[in-house]
């Protein structure tokens, strides 16, 4: 028996796939994203108008805002980079469950009396708030049991400004199915009927750290994104995993075989906006990532973050190139080629084609500038960036 490799050429927007794909997203792509953060979450919404079978992989070290918090009173990883992209594929409509993702995207307020922030929690906890009261039963009885698992490990002085209660109730499942957050996102994603699969990239308890170019180490996702500490006034040279204290070498934390298994079936595998090393680069660190990238013999696309990123200070886009290839290259081997790893780059017109230049000269790929932005804004049209990404396929 005699395999095949057929390569084809891009037509992007390919508009034949592009209304294949809108008239039956129950047969849509399986597009795979290493991604956290909310850049990606309008985007998400679109890609959900096209295909019911994106994969999204997630960074679980997040360690600023109200995933801290939990994160610090039930040593977990974080889940609001879960949360928040579980509710961008959830069906928004009539058909799907309006009444459950209103309560698992109700936030409670930054500036609430912490007793009143209290009261109102219990009055969750308890069946009395009009946002569970609404949901129908079981699944408000399901919902009350997770909330109750929160509710008798939480510490008395647990901060609520700003709580998620769709964090609380993940914190609550994970504390319910044995310290795992598998079963939860799972179950989650069923109550609100989530078009596309969401998972945790390693389900460990750890943190992301850096080295910079002046000589420093920075562990904690906090002190390395610049969104609640001063920005890092050096470029970064290194990324690792970390117990808090020192790096873990990339063969102690293994991605599981559901994740290796979910790459493998990847149609298009994609690195998207965000952060460079806390949303993207953050994925692609545990052992085992870079090889099952290499085995799918699919169209692998970075898609840059438009704007500036305080995580790619002193990068080009042929060094962010290079930060997403260097954990890749170290887990598969450095004979593995590029093209296997990154197939294209595909960019706004405003990146300058110097840029674009310096790509295909020092890591052979592609660079395809493409108009993807909102007019006057430097941010990406989720309706564009969609129907590129379905065309990949």
């Amino acid at each position: 028996m005699t395999s095949m490799h057929v390569e084809r050429d891009l037509r992007l927007p390919d508009d034949l796939r592009v209304a294949r794909a809108r008239s039956a997203p129950h047969h849509g792509p399986r597009l795979l994203f290493f991604s956290g953060g909310s850049a990606l979450n309008g985007i998400s919404r679109q890609i959900k108008h096209y295909t019911f079978n994106s994969m999204h992989l997630i960074t679980p070290f997040d360690s600023g805002g109200s995933s801290q918090s939990l994160r610090q009173a039930f040593d977990m990883p974080a889940v609001g980079d879960l949360r928040s992209r579980l509710m961008a594929l959830a069906d928004e409509t009539v058909l799907g469950q309006p009444d459950i993702f209103a309560l698992f995207s109700y936030r409670l307020p930054k500036t609430g009396r912490p007793a009143d922030l209290r009261a109102e929690v219990d009055r969750i906890v308890t069946g009395k708030h009009p946002l569970i009261a609404a949901i129908t039963q079981p699944m408000r009885r399901l919902i009350l049991t997770l909330l109750d698992s929160f509710a008798r490990a939480v510490p008395p002085d647990f901060d609520y400004r700003s709580a998620s209660i769709g964090n609380l109730i993940l914190a609550g499942g994970y504390l319910e199915n044995g310290r795992a957050l598998e079963p939860v996102l799972f179950l989650m994603s069923k109550m609100v009927d989530v078009r596309g699969t969401v998972r945790v990239i390693v389900d460990d308890n750890l943190h992301l750290g850096v080295d910079l170019a002046d000589g420093r180490e920075i562990i904690g996702q906090r002190l390395i994104s610049g969104k609640e500490t001063p920005p890092i006034t050096a470029p970064i040279t290194r990324c690792f995993l970390s117990d808090g204290r020192r790096a873990i070498p990339a063969r102690k934390v293994p991605l599981p075989k559901r994740n290796r298994r979910l790459i493998e079936s990847a149609d298009v595998i994609c690195y998207p906006p965000g952060s460079l090393y806390s949303s993207v680069v953050a994925n692609l660190l545990p052992a085992g990532v870079g090889a099952a990238v290499a085995t799918r013999r699919v169209p692998k696309a970075y898609l840059p973050s438009l704007g500036t990123d305080p995580e790619a200070l002193g990068h080009g886009l042929a060094d962010q190139v290079a930060a997403i290839l260097t954990p890749l290259r170290a887990d598969c081997g450095p004979d593995v080629p590029v093209k296997r790893l990154m197939t294209h780059v595909i960019c706004d017109v405003s990146v300058p084609e110097d840029a674009c230049a310096q790509v295909r000269t020092r890591h052979g790929i592609p660079c395809l500038r493409l108009p993807l932005s909102l007019p006057g804004e430097a941010k990406y049209d989720p309706v564009k960036v969609a129907q590129i990404l379905v065309s990949l396929d």
